[in-house]
């Protein structure tokens, strides 16, 4: 068919041309076929019959299939659009002082040119559509890119080793999604860490550490419960730590002075309860 235009497609086609039967999962109340009321014999009957459904089955799966095939199509085409974008916006918002980016050129449109990109790993090398993106050691200056959301189906993001700076975004959960590797050391990030990082619920490598990060970290990622590898060594963060299961999750919290409460910190004092708080006041009255 002429509407076939990726292997993905072709894929999909071919999962529901291997449905054994179609007529079992779907029921087509509009079919109906014509009763012969024309004096025949029984067989000539049976096989107008059989001629018939044949006809209108070929009918229908051919709706279905291109139907389905269309629905599929879209969504690659749109996916391919927004990731294309995704990277267009990424490399205009950054400086790349040592051209590692210089790779990143969008005049090409065949399927699957962006994951020749440098840094770049696509779901599949036919099919404009970023899983991986690892810009690592690459000199790279400015603030976090929030184009990232364009990447919709970004599993995995390591922008360590390199000069960004500024804030970690407060809604960084909004644009990516289904992150699952984190990777933002060694960088110069200032202010505090997210607590919207607890919504990546799919998160099993965070690494913060080497930053100018302040403040606490946020308990609520005591929740995230596929965390296997946290880091936050090396800034200015205090406060408890999370209480995560140590069994499950490999914490790293070294030079950080003011963190307590966890694997080779010092113990968090206990806080005053109002009413010593209130004797004391009275007492200093």
């Amino acid at each position: 068919f002429a509407f076939l235009q990726s292997k993905s497609s072709l894929n999909q086609a071919s999962k529901i041309l291997a449905i054994p039967s179609l007529t079992r999962s779907f029921k087509f109340p509009f079919l109906s076929f014509p009763k012969f009321t024309t004096t025949i014999s029984s067989q000539q009957k049976n096989s107008e019959l059989k001629r018939g459904k044949d006809l209108w089955l070929k009918m229908v799966l051919s709706i279905v299939f291109g139907f389905l095939v269309l629905i599929s199509n879209f969504g690659t085409a749109y996916g391919t659009d927004t990731d294309i974008f995704c990277l267009k916006s990424i490399k205009g918002s950054l400086e790349d002082p040592y051209n590692y980016l210089q790779s990143w050129t969008f005049n090409d449109k065949t399927e699957g040119f962006i994951c020749k990109f440098s840094g770049v790993e696509c779901w599949h090398p036919d099919e404009n559509r970023v899983l991986n993106l690892n810009l690592s050691n690459m000199g790279l200056k400015g603030q976090f890119p929030r184009a990232i959301r364009n990447c919709s189906s970004l599993t995995g993001l390591d922008l360590s080793i390199n000069k960004l700076s500024g804030t970690i975004p407060a809604d960084i959960s909004s644009l990516l999604t289904y992150v699952v590797t984190l990777d933002l050391s060694s960088n110069e990030f200032s202010g505090t860490i997210p607590k919207s990082l607890a919504n990546c619920t799919y998160l099993n490598i965070l690494k913060l550490d080497s930053n100018r990060l302040t403040g606490q970290i946020p308990g609520q990622f005591a929740s995230l419960r596929r965390l296997k590898t946290f880091s936050v060594t090396n800034n200015l963060l205090s406060g408890r730590v999370p209480n995560f299961n140590y069994s499950k999750v490999k914490a790293s919290y070294g030079n950080n002075r003011g963190l307590c409460g966890g694997p080779n910190l010092r113990p968090c004092q206990a806080q005053p309860s109002k009413s010593n708080t209130a004797g004391i006041a009275g007492a200093a009255g």
